[in-house]
């Protein structure tokens, strides 16, 4: 990895320990990557690349920008199977100071993502915090 957190994506597995990635999305925003090969969300435009997270930190955006909502899901992404570059950079204020989220430079093809599953918040309208441990992960569907 080079002194700026970019690698080419294949290669990028350092923060992940090798696990997935996720990225969180509607129903229909799945729907739509599917037919057209890719996920290219409205931040691709506008900020330049592609919100990732790994699992364990992805109660933080989703309850940053989607609290209350219960029709969200998460992409499982493998990251061996993007090409696009991943850089690990900083979240916003508020963020711990040391953690780094994955910003993917391009589309997410469909063929990285592994599988599916629905991200329900609680009661309160908040996202839980997954746990580290992939087998204690929401149980997953074939994409």
């Amino acid at each position: 990895m080079t002194a700026d957190n970019v690698a080419p994506a294949a290669a990028n597995t350092e923060n992940t320990n090798g696990r997935m990635l996720v990225h969180l999305c509607t129903p229909a925003e799945w729907e739509q990557a599917q037919r057209i090969g890719e996920r290219v969300a409205p931040s691709l435009e506008s900020e330049g690349f592609l919100h990732l997270s790994a699992p364990h930190q992805v109660h933080l955006p989703a309850n940053r920008l989607f609290a209350g909502r219960d029709d969200m899901m998460l992409l499982w992404i493998d990251v061996t199977c993007l090409s696009a570059p991943l850089r690990w950079e900083p979240g916003v204020a508020g963020d711990p100071g040391s953690m780094r989220f994955p910003h993917l430079y391009g589309p997410l093809p469909v063929t990285a993502v592994v599988g599916t599953s629905y991200y329900a918040p609680d009661e309160k309208g908040t996202f839980p915090a997954l746990t580290a441990d992939p087998d204690q992960w929401p149980a997953s569907r074939s994409a």
